[in-house]
């Protein structure tokens, strides 16, 4: 779908909301409605807003900074520049396009910087409505575009991590192999790490989000490598555990009940299905042997230009899932005074069940 076929729709619901206009701060929605591509450095410092009007074409408010990008990336999008500041330029500007009821992103949207809109706001006579999830709703279905970017983006970083793979050796540092993957992707064509790529040796493998530090890799032990990289603004998020050496009878125990819990979950998921049987399938399998304290997180999240977006594969989300949608597939265990092993798919949900884009899944079955 094209950007213009998107604020169409976002046009239709401000019409329906009877709202005039709605502000888009939050990055990835910017670049999902206009194409405009710059990530900002923290929700405090800006490139720059969409304005996405009710009843005329959109406007990108930006500074000189982003002057030239903008003009190139949001080709169908009129430009304006603020050099006094967003509010400055907001005060003229929505008395002249008669707005009188000016929506904002509230889920992304400072406390401070909120109290400033509502002062302008009161200046010039209009009421501002916070909304929140608005363009969010429309990215969790992903276009067959979308779908085919992302399976790019994972088969790239299964690429890097086989390349990487190749050359661990006991011996190496977490921060080794973090650096070897990260600047893999780089090489490679990623634009950058989708997150902060975790690597976690021995006990430390128990820890979900462990930071890679100046830890040597141990032989015969439990190895997590969780990584994803952004290619052509779409991120990718997989996770493999195993061991450098030989694996012991309780690490073959974890492994295999992981992954027998990861297939039961991918053999549950299609349109139609709540996201919380799919994680109950999963979770069921773990409890029932004897392991369900040591898998606290959800099942899975969506991926798309975020990381981290919906839907949600929690055992408190009862929504039901569409065709369209990509989640993850990532049950694991941690025990703190041995190791974990978590194993992570991605998949798009279809109407008679998923498609896995990972290629690199056969190893898992051990």
């Amino acid at each position: 779908m094209c950007h213009c076929k998107r604020i169409e729709k976002i046009q239709a619901k401000l019409r329906r909301m009877k709202i005039d206009a709605l502000l888009v701060t939050q990055p990835h929605n910017r670049r999902y409605l206009s194409g405009y591509t710059p990530a900002d450095h923290d929700i405090g410092e800006s490139s720059g807003v969409l304005l996405i009007l009710a009843r005329r074409p959109p406007l990108l408010l930006t500074d000189f900074r982003f002057h030239i990008q903008a003009e190139r990336e949001a080709k169908d999008i009129e430009i304006m520049l603020y050099p006094k500041g967003l509010l400055t330029l907001l005060t003229g500007l929505l008395p002249d396009l008669a707005i009188s009821c000016l929506a904002f992103e509230s889920h992304y949207t400072l406390h401070s910087a909120a109290g400033k809109m509502q002062a302008m706001a009161d200046k010039i006579g209009i009421t501002l409505l916070p909304v929140n999830g608005m363009v969010e709703e429309m990215r969790l279905i992903k276009s067959e575009e979308e779908i085919d970017k992302l399976r790019r983006s994972v088969l790239l970083n299964e690429q890097v991590f086989q390349q990487t793979y190749q050359t661990i050796v006991p011996g190496q540092t977490e921060i080794d192999i973090a650096l070897a993957l990260e600047s893999t992707m780089r090489r490679l064509g990623a634009e950058s790490p989708s997150f902060d790529t975790i690597v976690a040796t021995g006990r430390r493998s128990a820890l979900p989000h462990a930071v890679p530090g100046p830890v040597t890799i141990e032989e015969n032990q439990p190895l997590m490598i969780d990584m994803g990289l952004i290619l052509d603004g779409y991120c990718s998020d997989m996770t493999r555990t195993f061991v450098p050496g030989k694996s012991d009878s309780r690490y073959l125990e974890i492994h295999r009940l992981v992954r027998k819990a990861q297939q039961a979950a991918t053999n549950k998921i299609r349109a139609g299905v709540s996201a919380a049987a799919v994680d109950k399938v999963a979770r069921s399998i773990i409890s029932d042997a004897g392991y369900g304290q040591y898998f606290g997180h959800a099942l899975g999240h969506g991926v798309g230009l975020a990381v981290h977006e919906g839907p949600r594969l929690s055992s408190r989300d009862r929504k039901h899932l569409q065709a369209g949608m990509i989640v993850t597939i990532e049950p694991g265990i941690y025990l703190p005074d041995w190791g974990g092993v978590r194993l992570e798919n991605m998949a798009v949900v279809r109407e008679d069940g998923c498609e896995i884009l990972n290629n690199d899944t056969t190893w898992l079955d051990i």
